[in-house]
């Protein structure tokens, strides 16, 4: 099972989400995915995610950006394999120039950022990993919005994919998605 974490405002109807879903679909595997809409608060975010971990058996998250923060974590907690897509590394540091009104791509719907979110991330960081062996990380050198080497230097010892170019988005996502269903371990099962 996996589970799909998206990024700061994004959600499931992001192109990632969507064409990860696409890509399972077309092989037989739509059931074992997840990819809920996160709430703006770090901590019902987990709170979520905590709980569709534990009542579906999740094994491995996806999370991209904001997204890869929370996998992290949850990985950490639940002892998952977890692939990231050019995350944030301290999202606590790197979101606090996002506080203030900030609206959701794709529902339009508006919500705060506040010093409280901050908080919230910062309780979730985790300094060291328990086993980088367990972790993927997927990055484009040319993110305008993380600096891809802070990624590099977090996940040292995981498998990582550096490319050159691209960009916030990760470009390359779709030549991505069947490594990623055979890293979830769920190609054995089509």
């Amino acid at each position: 099972m996996i589970l799909y974490l998206h990024g700061f405002t994004s959600g499931p109807q992001s192109n990632k989400a969507q064409a990860l879903a696409r890509r399972m679909a077309q092989r037989g595997l739509a059931d074992r995915l997840f990819c809920p809409q996160l709430p703006a608060s770090p901590a019902q975010a987990i709170a979520l995610t905590t709980s569709l971990v534990r009542e579906h058996g999740v094994t491995t998250v996806v999370g991209s950006s904001l997204g890869g923060y929370y996998a992290t974590h949850v990985a950490e907690t639940f002892g998952l394999r977890a692939a990231l897509i050019n995350p944030a590394v301290v999202a606590h540091i790197s979101l606090e120039r996002y506080l203030g009104p900030q609206r959701w791509l794709y529902s339009g719907e508006t919500f705060d950022f506040t010093p409280q979110h901050i908080d919230e991330l910062r309780a979730i960081h985790h300094e060291t990993l328990t086993r980088p062996e367990r972790y993927w990380l997927l990055v484009e050198e040319g993110d305008e919005t993380l600096d891809y080497r802070h990624a590099v230097t977090r996940y040292a010892g995981a498998r990582q994919t550096v490319l050159r170019g691209g960009d916030h988005s990760f470009t390359r996502w779709e030549e991505y998605l069947d490594e990623i269903i055979a890293f979830a371990k769920l190609a054995d099962l089509e």
